[in-house]
């Protein structure tokens, strides 16, 4: 019942549901630049009930408009007319994007209330450095962090609205099928401003097959058939593209990617103001979306500490957006989850605890690969652990300054260190596809950045003194580690760096020697 599922945390297939069909419900305007707040709501409610509303800045000012029921969308466009200009040919494709201009705008000036807006991408770091100096502890530093840059709620109705409104073209072809975002726009740590990823799913059509026992006869439809599945995804992703280059209201700049490993189209969308990847339905991708949301939902530390690492890590060059042998945000956020099941006692359950508990609906074999785990979170008992975020920062920095990386691997299933199957400098186990390393792109000199900017964070918090550097108004705590090491104007702050940096370098030459004792001395003797 809907009561019964208000007072328990949603799993992750509800959430999806409910904001899916919210989508559906759902327009966008591109407003006059002179609105009346009032008289627009007014207005579309002549149309049928409007649900939830905001105005966000996106090349002038954007209205999302969620109606209670979807009929009102159709009234709606009944009165929308087709652009008149004279100069341009228009594709007569009637979406759910309108521009309002006012008919007679003179007699609007009157009462001007100014308009909420709601910001779409988060605040510049050195913004943010000043807020953290004000915060009592680093725990409040670390969700002032998070509050700044998680998805807001206007945000995610943003994200699937654009799934929706890319929906509409496949339904053209494939009326069954529906477009889903996956990744950060839905696993709880999605950060403002982040791209949108999502997929064309033909899933539902699976759920046909059990209909089909009754009656004399084996039915099936006639389809066209193609020699692998990875030619029919690049055929459907090339039409797709091709339909909202041509036809989309707002599509720019819409790349075909076919040839990659997992065959993408990439387009700019103006009107939400997303970049966006669209593919076809990756189970093992939505599998792992859910397992980040369910270890996101169980413990408020973890995603503050997610978000703190991967911004710390943005701010140290140790990741990029662009692909290369940088960290991915995907591997720091496996790293911070897999330390989380390392503390006594453990903050989250490990992979193979999720899986104990499942239940039939729960089971999930995905190309060989078995992806079950719980999808109930009353069923996940909660973390005895009281660990401060103070403490927990601190501690991570320690333990994957000293992590030995060249013998062991990071297995999340296990929530323990094993031995490294393979040679990779960093080897973290994908959770589900267990022969497939998700850190493969890291090279040895990014690793030995990441050890060494962890160290001397490490070093940084245990020698901070915080009473002082608060009266000298100093950046503490979690600020501190977000001014890029060796850049701070006061020198006091340059000299430490000299020494960190050598201490730092003394570290790097003890593990080299380590690693590789008689080429040293070779050297040495030479």
């Amino acid at each position: 019942t809907d009561a019964e599922v208000g007072t328990r945390q949603k799993t992750f297939a509800e959430v999806q549901t409910e904001r899916l069909d919210q989508a559906e419900r759902t327009v966008l305007i591109k407003c006059p630049s002179k609105l009346n707040e009032k008289k627009l709501l007014q207005y579309l409610s002549s149309h049928g009930n409007v649900k939830s509303h905001f105005f966000f800045e996106n090349r002038g000012i954007s209205a999302l408009i969620e109606f209670s029921e979807k009929s009102s969308i159709a009234s709606l466009q009944d009165a929308v007319g087709i652009p008149s200009a004279a100069e341009h040919h228009v594709v007569p494709f009637k979406s759910r994007l309108f521009t309002f201009t006012l008919k007679n705008p003179v007699s609007q000036h009157v009462e001007e209330t100014p308009l909420h807006l709601s910001p779409q991408s988060p605040i510049p770091v050195k913004d943010l450095i000043k807020k953290l100096c004000l915060a009592d502890s680093i725990s409040s530093q670390m969700y002032i962090l998070l509050n700044e840059y998680q998805l807001t709620e206007e945000n995610i109705k943003l994200r699937f609205l654009a799934c929706s409104l890319v929906r509409d073209f496949a339904c053209a072809y494939f009326p069954d099928s529906t477009v889903k975002p996956f990744g950060s726009s839905v696993n709880t740590f999605g950060k403002l401003g982040s791209d949108v990823d999502m997929f064309l799913d033909f899933c539902d059509i699976g759920k046909h097959a059990t209909k089909m026992k009754k009656g004399p006869f084996e039915m099936e439809y006639q389809m066209k058939r193609l020699p692998s599945e990875r030619l029919a995804t690049q055929r459907i992703l090339s039409v797709i593209g091709d339909c909202l280059d041509n036809f989309g209201p707002g599509c720019v700049n819409v790349q075909k990617i076919l040839n990659a490993r997992c065959p993408l189209v990439k387009f700019s969308h103006q009107p939400t103001g997303f970049q966006c990847d669209l593919s076809v339905s990756n189970s093992i991708a939505r599998r792992s979306s859910e397992l980040l949301y369910i270890y996101g939902c169980l413990d408020s530390r973890v995603r503050a500490l997610v978000f703190t690492i991967r911004c710390w890590a943005r701010v140290h060059g140790l990741t990029n957006s662009a692909p290369g042998t940088w960290i991915t945000n995907f591997s720091l956020t496996m790293m911070v989850m897999f330390f989380l099941q390392r503390r006594s006692p453990p903050i989250i359950p490990t992979l193979d605890q999720l899986k104990e508990l499942a239940d039939e609906k729960d089971k999930h074999v995905i190309g060989g690969y078995d992806c079950s785990f719980v999808s109930d979170l009353r069923k996940i008992k909660p973390t005895k652990n009281t660990e401060t975020l103070d403490v927990l920062l601190g501690e991570f920095f320690e333990y994957f300054g000293n992590f030995d990386f060249r013998k062991n691997s990071i297995n999340l299933r296990k929530g323990k260190e094993v031995n490294k199957p393979e040679s990779s400098p960093l080897y973290i186990w994908n959770p589900f596809e267990q022969d497939l390393n998700i850190s493969k792109n890291v090279n040895q000199p990014q690793l030995e950045k990441f050890i060494a900017m962890a160290r001397e964070s490490a070093w940084i918090l245990q020698k901070e003194d915080k009473t002082q550097q608060m009266i000298n108004k100093e950046p503490w705590g979690l600020a501190a580690l977000l001014i890029p090491f060796g850049k701070n104007n006061s020198s006091k702050m340059k000299n430490r760096i000299k020494g960190i940096g050598s201490e730092t370098i003394r570290n790097l030459l003890d593990s080299l020697k380590l690693n590789n004792a008689s080429s040293q001395q070779k050297a040495v003797g030479k």
